[in-house]
């Protein structure tokens, strides 16, 4: 396998945690999404992937893109450990957590939409911050709450072990802080980020940790 990412990509975070987690390995392909005006707009990885976004995993032959996508595709042909209960329930309930984060909160700030603020609206960094938070907060409040209400006493998002839920989470907190917001009212979720690091799926996976971080 060969994954195309970026160190600092939450998306791309995701998957190597998904990978290192299901003790999976890929090789890993760096695409700088800043350097000489961003290597994912290059035609050599716009063949690979058309979106010209991270990250992209090739399986034997396969390309896969989308990082929900890729995550999906892992545990249904690699199931254990799993990153999804068998309760239908419980993973509807777990798959609307991922994508309540990587839906709803990590597109409106992500690299090409604070580009698109800066570049093509003029918007200062000030400006750019502020979208930022806002956007990160109003996310990170409904999680804090769902949390509180439904499972006020896990370890980690759902349950006592990580699941899809908690891979997308620790790359959004990691960016929050990035952006600088304020994670004191939220302390469910990082009790849940605290009880990830404790895995090594979750810590070697970190984007200064990473080959291209340098």
């Amino acid at each position: 396998m060969e994954l195309y990412g970026y160190f600092r990509s939450s998306a791309a975070w995701r998957v190597r945690i998904g990978l290192h987690y299901k003790q999976l390995t890929a090789i890993p392909r760096s695409v700088h999404l800043l350097r000489s005006g961003g290597e994912q707009h290059a035609r050599a990885y716009l063949e690979l992937n058309p979106q010209g976004l991270v990250p992209t995993l090739v399986d034997g032959g396969r390309v896969l893109t989308q990082s929900l996508a890729i995550l999906e595709y892992l545990e249904e042909t690699r199931p254990i450990p799993p990153l999804l209960p068998q309760d239908a329930t419980a993973r509807a309930s777990i798959r609307s957590w991922a994508l309540a984060i990587a839906c709803d909160i990590h597109p409106l700030n992500n690299l090409r939409v604070l580009q698109y603020l800066e570049r093509e609206l003029g918007q200062p960094e000030a400006a750019r911050r502020t979208w930022y938070r806002h956007w990160v907060i109003r996310g990170l409040e409904a999680l804090e709450s769902e949390i509180a209400r439904t499972r006020p006493d896990d370890s980690f998002c759902w349950g006592e072990t990580p699941t899809l839920a908690d891979v997308c989470l620790v790359p959004q907190l990691y960016n929050a802080r990035r952006y600088g917001v304020d994670l004191a009212p939220y302390p469910r979720l990082v009790r849940a980020e605290q009880a990830c690091f404790a895995h090594d799926a979750f810590a070697l996976t970190a984007p200064e940790r990473q080959p291209d971080a340098s």
